[in-house]
């Protein structure tokens, strides 16, 4: 069903192949009655079963249902089939922001337009009590009209997430687009959290580069903390200011949307009504979730039609969300080729856990356990391999007192001895405490 010249429940063609991910596919299609243009996302329900991540799928689908706005990619409909879940949505012709911005940065003009499109939508979903909490260029698409459509509602959080102290607290997003409290692991505002995300999107639109960037994951991470970023001097005073109040590392002295709103550098050009006047026409009844992942009655594989309900609040592991992130994509963890003699992880656990699951790993593998200062551990094998005995050492670096850094790499001993047992042993042993491995976030 999912080939070239296919048809969909006689109603949808499929066409060429748009992108794909872990989970998913999607497909140029085209509506046979109305010959409107759609994207047509096909998900497979054994792969998302199969890790935990059927509710998931039911929350993006019935987020998407909730938000109806113009410059939110429309979800038309869900279709189903025993073993297919179609999301048919509106055609973004001209694709990813992020294209755009990676051939340079953006006039001045044009990224205010895109950035007070981006700021309504971000803000419809916060009125609706949806947090995106992976705000990226790579999620932006852009119509035939120019019109920027948010899209990606795979990470997005609803209010009823919240803990009894108000605060989200599973660290998602993509590195370089997360606010320091997300890393922090300390709870954090869905809302705040967009907002930063927002910033940096503004910086890159400007510069064509991003504002906290270093090949090592903890020096970058040292400068979200700190808001370590700097201005290009092409970049008008009004909006260096605007970016200080959106960068700004404290959540609670943070700019709120309506004050960016506000801000005289925003208001240029901006037409508030006509976008409330489309919002209004845009808004729709909601569908169901639970329909699209369950055909109605055995009809030998057809696909059913199925409408969306109202979301229920979901419970996620931070596993089951970073798994779906563009930018915390792990299909690559295992990979045959790693030749890397040195690696590098990101744990939001306490150095203590680390430490802890470290050493019972070595255990396991009957390596010998050293601890010297300054987070400094050395594993070593006591019999001798072909070229002496296997010598590891571990460096465990704080970022945060919640948020470290963590450094592997042979000192002695055979490589090939040293990269089977990372790959074969020590990654997946590993799992429970590792958020993010550096250099294998897809760009």
């Amino acid at each position: 069903m999912e080939n070239k010249g296919n048809v969909l429940l006689k109603r949808y063609d499929f066409g060429r192949l748009l992108g794909q991910g872990n989970f998913a596919k999607v497909y140029y299609g085209r509506n046979l009655k109305s010959g409107q243009s759609v994207a047509i996302k096909v998900i497979d329900k054994e792969k998302v079963s199969k890790v935990g991540l059927i509710e998931q799928t039911k929350r993006e689908i019935s987020v998407m249902g909730m938000v109806k706005h113009p410059n939110v990619l429309q979800l038309y409909e869900v279709l189903a089939t025993k073993t297919k879940i179609y999301l048919i949505m509106e055609y973004a012709k001209g694709g990813e922001l992020f294209h755009k911005v990676a051939k340079g940065r953006l006039k001045e003009d044009a990224a205010r337009k895109y950035f007070q499109q981006l700021i309504c939508a971000v803000d419809f979903c916060h009125s609706r009590g949806v947090y995106h909490r992976d705000l990226k260029p790579e999620n932006l698409l852009i119509d035939e009209n120019g019109i920027l459509k948010l899209s990606d509602f795979g990470l997005s959080a609803l209010s009823q997430s919240k803990r009894q102290d108000g605060l989200l607290h599973t660290t998602c997003g993509t590195p370089a687009y997360v606010a320091p409290e997300v890393i922090s692991r300390k709870g954090y505002d869905g809302v705040k959290a967009d907002i930063w995300s927002c910033g940096v999107i503004l910086f890159v639109l400007l510069a064509g580069h991003l504002p906290f960037q270093d090949s090592n994951l903890m020096e970058m991470y040292r400068k979200i903390s700190k808001a370590d970023y700097k201005c290009p001097n092409w970049f008008p005073p009004e909006v260096c200011r605007l970016l200080s109040r959106m960068l700004d590392p404290n959540p609670y002295t943070r700019v709120s949307i309506a004050k960016i709103m506000e801000n005289p550098w925003f208001k240029k050009g901006f037409n508030t009504k006509s976008i409330s006047a489309e919002t209004e026409r845009k808004e729709m009844a909601p569908l169901n979730a639970n329909a699209s992942l369950t055909p109605r009655g055995d009809n030998g594989g057809a696909a059913v039609e199925t409408k969306i309900e109202s979301p229920k609040p979901i419970n996620l592991n931070a596993f089951d969300i970073i798994s779906l992130s563009t930018g915390f994509d792990l299909s690559g963890l295992f990979v045959e080729n790693d030749q890397k003699e040195e690696v590098q992880f990101t744990s939001a656990k306490p150095a203590a856990d680390i430490i802890s699951r470290l050493e019972e790993i070595a255990s396991h593998l009957s390596l010998k356990v050293m601890k010297k200062d300054g987070g400094l551990l050395k594993f070593e094998r006591a019999n001798e391999g072909v070229r002496g005995a296997l010598s590891v050492d571990v460096e465990i670096f704080e970022v945060t007192p919640s948020f470290h850094v963590v450094e592997m790499k042979k000192s002695k001993g055979d490589t090939l001895e040293y990269l089977e047992i990372l790959k074969r042993d020590i990654r997946p042993a590993l799992k429970e405490i590792v958020w993010a491995w550096q250099g294998e976030q897809q760009q």
